[in-house]
């Protein structure tokens, strides 16, 4: 099925837009997910189960010294089943970019374990992945209380940005009295700087959305939304439930920007190196473990930081794409191809399930199901849009 300019070339795509877009921005969209906490928590497994990567997972500090970075797929029913109406020759799913990053240690933020180096390479992430053991194994030294563990990441996460936090505030200070507009921005460093004072990450300081907002150009390494993985060993798996939500009832006062998922990450990793679907399926279940929850921290990952999919679907292949709550019609369309975006004259829409249960794009049309978009058109989860473009 094809996507036709009014006028122009002939380009054969359809979109399923189903949600988020950074508003404004064309290209691809990657987001980068940093996985963070003691050394031997288990980052390394976790980031080997998430991308087929071969990082070192050694029961020693500092085995990771260098960020690893790779590439985790994001699971997408709606795509697969997407892909078998159109019969496509392959699937493409959205990604995510996984960064193993070097163990933290207490005194990090005064230079202690790789330090400076460690905060550094945890800046440059979208998001923040605490990786917290919760088990016990005499070869690994350390904590297997995960909230000892979230205790350490924290302190010294909120110290390291107190310091950014409290040099900008003393400048923004002596700026606001000769530039009154420099008010609101001193005001909420304050508001910042009193939260970080009490050891408390902003994630989870109960500040306001558009005070949030104000300090993000500050790259502040609390300030932005954490998902937490606590990591029980294979002989405590029915314990998992029970440690979950001892670790989520600590984020009781952290509303939407915090995620808890329990999971044996060594048993999901062995689950992972086995190519064969079904096989690795029948063994998880055998586990009780289901679908696996590396499928559930992806897709919460994925959601919490509000990215969304849409689709492409055809004979050829079927493709998910990624961008942000709050997109427009071109917005989507400019994720394929700029020239859908800067010639966007209107998009033809149907639900995913809607076309599904018809059976085809013709058909949908056939049955009158397809609604007409414009430009100011805020793309709903699940919709399939067909673009038309001019340029």
């Amino acid at each position: 099925v094809s996507s036709v300019p009014e006028s122009g070339t002939h380009v054969t795509e359809i979109a399923f837009a189903a949600g988020f877009g950074r508003l404004g921005s064309l290209g691809p969209l990657m987001e980068r997910f940093g996985l963070v906490g003691l050394p031997n928590a288990g980052k390394s497994s976790l980031y080997n189960a998430l991308t087929g990567g071969g990082a070192l997972a050694a029961p020693y500090p500092f085995a990771t010294k260098d960020p690893n970075i790779g590439v985790a797929r994001v699971p997408d029913e709606r795509l697969d089943r997407l892909a078998a109406m159109s019969k496509s020759k392959q699937t493409i799913h959205a990604q995510v970019e996984v960064v193993d990053i070097g163990g933290l240690v207490e005194g990090a933020s005064k230079g202690e374990g790789l330090g400076n180096k460690f905060l550094a390479n945890i800046r440059e992430v979208d998001a923040i992945v605490f990786v917290l053991r919760a088990f016990v194994n005499d070869d690994i030294t350390g904590p297997s209380d995960p909230l000892e563990h979230l205790r350490v990441v924290e302190i010294e996460l909120a110290l390291a940005d107190l310091e950014t936090v409290e040099k900008r505030l003393h400048q923004t200070q002596r700026q606001a009295k000769l530039d009154k507009a420099m008010a609101d921005e001193a005001a909420n460093l304050q508001i910042a700087y009193d939260a970080l004072s009490e050891g408390l990450p902003l994630y989870r300081a109960g500040l306001k959305d558009d005070v949030r907002d104000a300090l993000a150009p500050y790259f502040l390494l609390t300030n932005r939304r954490v998902l937490v993985v606590v990591n029980v060993g294979e002989d405590d798996i029915e314990a998992i439930p029970e440690k979950e939500a001892m670790v989520a009832a600590e984020f009781n006062n952290a509303g939407d920007n915090v995620e808890v998922i329990g999971m044996c990450v060594q048993m999901e990793a062995e689950a992972a190196a086995i190519e064969d679907p079904e096989e690795r399926a029948e063994i998880l279940e055998g586990f009780g473990l289901g679908e696996g929850a590396l499928f559930r921290m992806v897709r919460s990952a994925y959601h919490l930081l509000g990215l969304r999919t849409y689709f492409t679907t055809g004979e050829k292949e079927s493709r998910a794409w990624t961008f942000y709550e709050g997109s427009t019609a071109p917005v989507c369309a400019g994720r394929i191809h700029t020239d859908f975006q800067r010639g966007f004259i209107r998009a033809e829409v149907i639900q995913w399930d809607q076309l599904l249960e018809l059976g085809s794009w013709n058909a949908a049309k056939d049955a009158g199901k397809m609604r007409v978009e414009g430009k100011d058109y805020i793309a709903q989860d699940g919709d399939v849009m067909e673009f038309r473009f001019n340029v």
